[in-house]
């Protein structure tokens, strides 16, 4: 084989490695939606212990996305403690998830809003980008099977009564229709 066409044989070998890999690495994480399964994950909460999401399995979980140098997130959080603290006993977990980098400034905004719900911190936001998450907040709502039920982007009302109903409804056991 001449030189020249060895050459030839190496610059598209190198190129079809090249397009083969680009196409591999380079794809779009799908947004999940209503009726996918919610991407599990593991996250460092604020008190030093790690949080995953299978820990809530059989729970209705409201998983919102979240950061302190958001208005709409900081405008959220009172009437999101109020819904977490009076959904708990029903089998409704609200879990934070803060894309914050600075975890002092984290900490502070949690004591002084006086949210008790848990927080993780997801601060290079590849749990949110694995969930599709543009926009803060961004809320997905996942029932007790680990479905996502709904998925909510911008602030929200949490003592709204349509929403309260929504999110209650997925906590009620489901009852088999009888003949």
């Amino acid at each position: 084989m001449s030189k020249i066409n060895l050459i030839k044989l190496l610059v598209l070998g190198l190129i079809v490695g090249l397009t083969v890999f680009l196409a591999f690495h380079s794809r779009q994480v799908e947004p999940v939606g209503p009726g996918d399964e919610a991407p599990d994950f593991t996250l460092p909460a604020l008190n030093g212990q790690n949080i995953s999401l299978t820990a809530f399995r059989g729970r209705v979980v409201v998983l919102n996305f979240w950061a302190t140098w958001c208005p709409p997130c900081i405008e959220e959080m009172p009437s999101l403690q109020k819904f977490a603290t009076a959904m708990e006993p029903l089998g409704i977990t609200v879990l934070g998830v803060s894309v914050d980098h600075d975890p002092e400034a984290l900490e502070k905004f949690v004591a002084d809003a006086q949210l008790t719900f848990p927080i993780a911190r997801d601060p290079n936001q590849k749990v949110s980008s694995r969930y599709g998450t543009s926009k803060f907040p961004e809320t997905y709502v996942i029932g007790t099977e680990g479905r996502i039920a709904e998925k909510l982007i911008g602030a929200i009302d949490w003592q709204e009564a349509a929403v309260i109903t929504r999110v209650k409804s997925l906590a009620r056991p489901r009852h088999p229709r009888t003949r």
